[in-house]
């Protein structure tokens, strides 16, 4: 007998609340429809109104009390507030987002994983045909590279007023993640071909493969990581010769994301870069309104890994019933593939989701619905 899967809900800041209901709906009826060992417990915090009213975003021991769950779903975080309203106040985005990164290196959350397809429905912001064949995976470092926070001011405030930020780099972290990049390209190539499906890239030497890897850097300028992950890349590569492999510097990946997205399989980059890079893949395929994320420690699921729609916390639509759920809806699928590990009721649960949740985009595509309208046609579609 599997033992239970428990999910730890924190729906956060603006519409994060209203984005989550409409997950927990779902997840009730797939439990019951699939008899799913499955249950979750709410949390408060991380919140600006948690911060209100205890001076902090969450409390002291939160990790701790995240621990033994197996996923974290996360809605939105970050609420500035209103400053014309005396009952909100400022509070800065280094204070409200600091728990996602707090969580991220806590449960060591190194892959941030952001698929990039244009389903039907989903507006298609490129005027090129091709650009409806965009189907990326787009990985990055989650542990360290920019977002250290090592760094700080000297003399603030002042005319001469210093503040340094210093990037870490490690060979592990790197190793590690440009493998799974390389892991994740033969798992889709396996997947196409299941379902009869081709890509073809070309490799340095002139052969075809069905699938590529892509490396991010900025090495002509930063030199010292972006040589190690160069260096790394070409060792773990010789592992993988079926897959293609390509190089890209960070502005020229901007381009080509917009200018030929069509050409990108797998990319891999650091933790800005990727950070930079996951938006703009996200927009590739319809807006961060319909694209899902997850941050996971493959190595170690005895650690929660976290789930979080790419978008933000859209404090100026928050408790209107206006917020799309689609991306939280597709997030909460990804989840549950992840709490599945293999073939299995909670495997079908997943792709019964994220189907309903297709066909719910590609019959309404444009048309602007209420945040429980879209829920209750997803739910609708669960039931048939």
């Amino acid at each position: 007998m599997t033992a239970t899967k428990r999910i730890a809900v924190t729906p956060g800041d603006g519409i994060g609340p209203e984005v989550v209901e409409q997950a927990v709906r779902c997840l009730d009826v797939l439990r019951e429809r699939y008899d799913l060992d499955l249950e979750w417990e709410t949390f408060d915090w991380p919140s600006h109104r948690w911060h209100q009213a205890h001076g902090d975003v969450m409390p002291a021991n939160a990790l701790e009390q995240l621990r033994d769950f197996d996923a974290i779903l996360l809605g939105a975080l970050g609420d500035p507030g209103p400053i014309t309203d005396p009952n909100r106040y400022l509070l800065p985005d280094s204070i409200s987002l600091a728990p996602l990164l707090q969580m991220r290196k806590g449960f060591d959350q190194w892959v941030c994983e952001r698929p990039a397809r244009l389903l039907p429905g989903a507006r298609q912001y490129l005027a090129d045909e091709r650009a409806r064949d965009v189907d990326m995976l787009v990985i990055r470092e989650n542990s360290e590279g920019e977002y250290v926070a090592q760094g700080g001011r000297l003399r603030p405030g002042s005319e001469d007023e210093v503040a340094t930020q210093m990037e870490v780099f490690t060979r592990r972290a790197t190793n590690r993640i440009i493998r799974h990049g390389f892991e994740q390209a033969r798992s889709r190539a396996r997947a196409r071909q299941e379902s009869g499906q081709t890509r073809q890239f070309k490799t340095l030497d002139g052969r075809t493969c069905e699938s590529q890897v892509c490396i991010i850097t900025k090495r002509n300028a930063l030199r010292y990581w972006g040589d190690m992950y160069t260096e790394a890349f070409a060792e773990i590569a010789t592992e993988y010769p079926d897959v293609a492999t390509h190089h890209e510097l960070v502005d020229a990946a901007c381009m080509k994301f917009v200018q030929c997205p069509w050409a990108f399989d797998v990319v891999v980059a650091s933790n800005l870069q990727g950070d930079i890079l996951t938006d703009l893949a996200a927009v590739l395929s319809g807006g961060m309104g319909v694209a899902p994320s997850c941050n996971l420690n493959p190595d170690d699921r005895s650690m929660p890994s976290m789930f979080e729609p790419t978008h933000g916390s859209a404090p100026d639509i928050a408790g209107q019933g206006l917020a799309d759920p689609t991306a939280m809806l597709f997030t909460t699928a990804r989840m549950l593939t992840w709490l599945a590990e293999e073939t299995g009721p909670m495997q079908e649960a997943a792709e019964a989701l994220h189907d309903a949740v297709a066909a719910d985009l590609a019959e309404h595509s444009g048309r602007r619905r209420k945040t429980r309208e879209i829920g209750d046609a997803v739910i609708t579609r669960l039931g048939q």
